[in-house]
């Protein structure tokens, strides 16, 4: 069995390179919101603060409804994580474990709407989602997900095929129904592939901007991207406020990609072994 070597030492200096390049606008970003409008308009180049100035921060929670819209953000983020991963494992489960007629026609058709932008969809969900009654709400932005997703479940459909086939023909010797096997076996077994799923659509929901501004028009119902857009409209002219209202966003996605980064990786690397 052929072993992987391990990369070369140049490699840990390119990624580092790369990973300092990728990081320095941030720690720009954060050193800046700590210092006064003054002192940014007058050395915006200057790394460290001469005063540190944390109540940036306050003035701006102060200056927007930040928890209104961490909340929005928050009710969004669960409600198409789960939808997401529930729907795209359901699908990717048929697509990978059972055997059915037109199995492999409907995979093609799965992938080939992968290349449809989403401005191509987007007038006919909207129309949709108004017809059904679920314009300006939250469920507009989180039912679609409950559809599931092209992409995840190719991803998870790759991750099931690496499960062996002798699990699930024990479990149906024992009695164990599809859905039975696909609970306590197949789930049970691909928490680094549903935990990718999960920080992926994470990921896109607390960064969406198009779908807010698309569906909702009522300021209580903003997420944090759309009401960091109203926030950088209204206070263009305070720019420490700004970078410190942009820090507050960027920070809890930042921990939560840092506390499951082992899960995200380990789903990415195992998913695709088997085609």
């Amino acid at each position: 069995m052929k072993t992987l070597s391990a990369p070369p030492k140049y490699a840990h200096v390119l990624l580092s390179g790369v990973a300092a390049l990728f990081g320095f606008p941030v720690l720009w970003m954060v050193l800046c919101s700590l210092k006064s409008g003054v002192e940014l308009s007058e050395s915006p180049f200057a790394w460290w603060p001469t005063s540190w100035r944390f109540a940036n921060y306050r003035d701006a929670l102060v200056a927007m409804p930040f928890a209104r819209y961490l909340l929005n953000t928050v009710l969004l983020c669960v409600g198409t994580v789960v939808g997401t991963v529930i729907s795209s494992a359901l699908v990717a489960y048929g697509l990978a474990r059972l055997n059915w007629p037109g199995r492999k026609l409907c995979f093609a058709m799965l992938i080939g709407t992968m290349l449809l932008p989403w401005h191509v969809t987007m007038i006919p969900r909207f129309l949709l989602l108004r017809e059904v009654g679920l314009y300006n709400s939250l469920a507009a932005i989180i039912v679609p997900t409950f559809l599931g997703d092209a992409f995840f479940i190719f991803l998870l459909r790759q991750f099931f095929l690496t499960i062996p086939n002798e699990l699930s023909e024990a479990a149906r010797i024992d009695g164990l129904s599809e859905l039975g096997i696909f609970w306590r076996i197949v789930l049970p077994l691909s928490k680094p592939a549903l935990a990718t799923v999960a920080l992926f659509q994470l990921i896109t929901t607390w960064n969406d901007f198009g779908s807010p501004l698309l569906y909702l028009s009522d300021p209580e119902k903003f997420p944090l991207a759309y009401g960091l857009e109203r926030f950088v409209s209204s206070y263009s002219d305070q720019t420490h406020l700004l970078l410190a209202a942009a820090t507050l966003f960027t920070l809890p996605i930042v921990i939560v990609f840092f506390l499951t980064q082992k899960l995200f990786v380990k789903g990415i690397t195992m998913t695709g072994l088997k085609g």
